[in-house]
């Protein structure tokens, strides 16, 4: 079994219960484990990899919950850095019943990852890299930390995985996002986007035209999350449509991290069969749904799934 580390955000989100209203009107918060590498990381060892989480938290209560829900999860936290200047990163979220959602976002300590925070002697030791969440790509440390990570893991030829996970909250001008994120993809073995990101990318809405710009630009796997219709996998020569399993949705959160994990612990497996992987990773991102929290359905069901 191969070792992965996911590296980027790690927060608390705070969900609102109270039903259709905003962050103005709602008093009743659920506060959730958070950050969507730490979600893969998670999954990974859930499913019964090896999986390590590279990053930082705030000294603060709220840091201590992060590191313990991932030892909880079985995730090595040995990479996780104390931040002494900046508290731990929070979301507040509210879902409206048509849909939208009112979100603030306070970032912290996690932008705060500097180079020097590293023991790359350490880091060596994984053999798949995951770089998750284009919160990285913000202003901070982090951003110049998260390349020189990329740069070490494309420059020793390990198997490279990214997965953009924007925020359109957070980006009043994408083009550095989108500059940086190419960055990567250009070395990617593995890309997953939604259907907004991937359109956002390529500058093209059409899909399968979107997919080949990804390939063109140097991806080698691309996978295309599309929610309850599953998702779209292509290899670079066979594109296929993955159809996803039926369950009861009751929040969405963290679906797209259980793709991913799932995904890359089939990969870190030796699997190669990417098809037969993608159905294994719509069933876990389904699973995710049935309950409230990113990671609350996999604590109690997949245990085990992996074997």
């Amino acid at each position: 079994m191969k070792k992965v580390l996911t590296i980027g955000e790690i927060l608390i989100d705070f969900i609102c219960l109270d039903k259709n209203k905003d962050l103005v009107k709602g008093n009743t918060f659920e506060k959730k484990f958070g950050g969507a590498p730490a979600n893969v990381a998670a999954v990974i060892s859930l499913l019964g990899g090896e999986s390590a989480f590279l990053g930082k938290v705030g000294n603060d209560p709220f840091g201590d919950y992060l590191i313990d829900q991932l030892k909880k999860y079985n995730v090595d936290t040995s990479l996780i850095k104390y931040d002494e200047e900046l508290n731990t990163t929070l979301a507040f979220v509210s879902l409206m019943n048509d849909g939208e959602r009112d979100f603030v976002f306070f970032r912290g300590a996690d932008k705060n990852l500097k180079i020097e925070n590293i023991d790359f002697s350490l880091i060596n030791e994984f053999d798949i890299f995951h770089f998750g969440s284009a919160t990285a790509f913000l202003e901070g440390d982090l951003k110049e930390t998260y390349f020189k990570v990329f740069e070490i893991a494309r420059d020793n030829n390990k198997f490279i995985s990214f997965d953009m996970n924007y925020r359109e909250d957070l980006w009043n001008d994408t083009t550095d996002l989108i500059e940086s994120s190419r960055k990567i993809i250009r070395y990617s073995d593995f890309v997953k986007f939604s259907e907004e990101e991937l359109f956002l990318i390529s500058r093209n809405n059409n899909i399968y035209e979107s997919i080949k710009y990804i390939h063109d630009i140097g991806a080698k796997i691309v996978a295309v999350t599309l929610g309850k219709e599953g998702s779209i996998i292509s290899d670079g020569e066979i594109i296929k449509k993955i159809e996803s399993v039926k369950v009861k949705s009751i929040d969405s959160t963290g679906a797209g991290d259980a793709f991913v994990g799932s995904f890359l612990f089939k990969i870190a497996q030796g699997d190669k069969d990417y098809f037969e992987i993608a159905k294994f990773a719509n069933k876990i991102g389904a699973l995710i749904c049935t309950k409230k929290g990113a990671l609350t359905a996999l604590i109690d069901n997949v245990m085990g799934w992996g074997d």
